[in-house]
């Protein structure tokens, strides 16, 4: 299986495309591994810190400011030649671009009516499916299995269920979405040269949010508020982008799809620290349920 599919690609609504495959340096792997943290934390706690962002513009129209900024400060730096791209690239951009719109919108929805950490462990399991299914129907069809055990044990505190059914759905919707951009990203990082393929599915993916999120974000924007997604824009998915293309430089592509595993436990941890949102005994254990899946299926696709 290709090892791209399971390591393109990060949560939230992050916009990421395939890696190069560059050796990774003999020393720096510690200041790699740093850097992943550093990228999952920023993805994680950026979805946190978007609360108040959300409740003021609605989960699409958040989405709509932040893709903006973001597609803008990054084609400002790019400067990806428009009129000079081939069908074929744009064959590739515009449903990559259609695809990371949804996906980040279907997020937003979903981390507005349920907690981060059962929202961040759903949508998980689509990029884990991908990787997965690449083998057949073989017994790594368990990791899956032991990764739902979890979204099962994250979805009940002991005394109810947490959440609704839309924010459960909307959660699926982006773990489908996240599943779809990692096939799409393949493609596309072929196509173009260094980041403009980054850039044009961000402005492909502002462009199409715009009908969704143009009327809820305009009429109740604020000097301040734009300030706030200004900042988030850059925290996610700029920033992230920077450091984990630094880190695969610096160590293995195996040990980074590990850490990238960790991803759902940073979000529970988000969600605690952030917007108050504990957790018991048991969902702690389905937290690491979901992790320990996603490792073992990492860990078996390197040796294949």
């Amino acid at each position: 299986m290709d090892q791209k599919l399971i390591e393109s690609g990060t949560d939230g609504g992050a916009v990421l495309m395939p890696h190069p495959d560059v050796a990774p340096s003999t020393g720096g792997i510690a200041a790699g591994v740093l850097m992943c943290v550093m990228s999952m934390s920023c993805i994680q706690f950026g979805s946190a810190l978007s609360a108040p962002i959300i409740n003021a513009y609605g989960p699409v129209g958040a989405t709509w400011l932040r893709l903006l900024f973001a597609s803008v400060a990054l084609a400002i730096v790019v400067r990806p030649k428009i009129m000079s791209y081939s069908r074929s690239q744009w064959l590739g951009v515009l449903p990559l671009g259609t695809v990371s719109a949804l996906m980040t919108m279907s997020f937003f929805s979903a981390i507005a009516r349920i907690p981060l950490g059962l929202a961040v462990a759903i949508e998980f399991l689509g990029p884990l499916l991908v990787a997965t299914l690449g083998f057949g129907l073989s017994r790594q069809l368990l990791w899956p299995l032991f990764a739902a055990i979890g979204v099962l044990l994250l979805a009940y505190d002991g005394e109810a269920w947490v959440g609704n059914l839309p924010g459960i759905l909307y959660a699926i919707g982006a773990g489908a979405g996240w599943a779809c951009y990692i096939l799409l990203t393949k493609k596309v990082g072929n196509a173009f040269q260094g980041l403009e393929g980054l850039s044009m599915s961000l402005l492909v993916a502002a462009v199409v949010s715009t009908p969704f999120g143009f009327a809820s974000a305009v009429p109740n924007m604020t000097a301040f508020g734009l300030l706030e997604i200004a900042g988030l824009a850059l925290l996610v998915p700029l920033l992230p982008y920077v450091l984990e293309m630094v880190a695969l430089r610096r160590m293995p592509t195996s040990s980074f799809g590990i850490l990238m595993s960790l991803e759902p436990a940073i979000g529970a941890l988000a969600g605690f620290v952030i917007l108050s949102q504990p957790m018991t005994p048991s969902q702690m254990f389905g937290t690491a349920l979901v992790v320990s899946a996603s490792i073992g299926a990492t860990v078996f696709a390197a040796k294949d």
